[in-house]
């Protein structure tokens, strides 16, 4: 088997890329040794104390380091775990937590235009943001304020600010003028 790796904009993250499907549908985020319990290749990879965070896509993860560590001295190690835990056959857990549901109660305008933004959020944005080993999710719409929940290599990136204003904003203002701003908000 091989995983292919990539840098992503965030220079505390790497991609890897290991050629299968390692989850049908939604990503799955752990920021700590605690929060992968849940998790086989999560809690294996935290094994490592260098390891900060995981974050598992569709057919990639994409791994967050310590500041005390470089990717010369850390990848071998990650790239080892990676390979031992998929030749072996385990699958990875799928787990709802990440797919919250939030009961949503918007006014028929509101709706259709929270609806727009889903839309252009899975058909336009979340591919663009997955090729970066990231996710982006729709928190809530407020006021003409679109607020989203960054995930992935996009969580501290220094770029995702310009990412946010210069690129998410922009397109979701041209298609749906009723748009003010978009912030990002960081849940746990």
């Amino acid at each position: 088997m091989f995983i292919q790796t990539e840098e992503t904009p965030n220079p505390s993250t790497l991609k890897f890329i290991p050629g299968r499907v390692l989850l049908e549908s939604g990503t799955q985020e752990f920021k700590s040794r605690q929060a992968a319990k849940s998790n086989s290749l999560a809690s294996t990879l935290f094994e490592d104390e260098n390891v900060d965070g995981v974050f598992i896509g569709k057919d990639f993860i994409t791994i967050t380091k310590s500041n005390e560590v470089n990717w010369e001295s850390l990848k071998p190690s990650i790239l080892s775990k990676i390979h031992d835990f998929l030749s072996s056959g385990k699958k990875v857990e799928s787990e709802n937590k990440n797919n919250k549901k939030t009961k949503e109660n918007y006014n028929k305008k509101d709706l259709e235009i929270v609806n727009q933004i889903k839309d252009l959020l899975e058909e336009r944005i979340k591919p663009a943001v997955a090729q970066d080993g990231g996710d982006i999710s729709f928190v809530k719409f407020d006021n003409g304020v679109v607020y989203l929940e960054l995930r992935g290599a996009c969580a501290g990136c220094p770029s995702s600010t310009i990412t946010l204003k210069s690129g998410i904003e922009n397109m979701l203002k041209y298609y749906i003028p009723e748009i003010v701003s978009v912030e990002a908000v960081n849940q746990s």
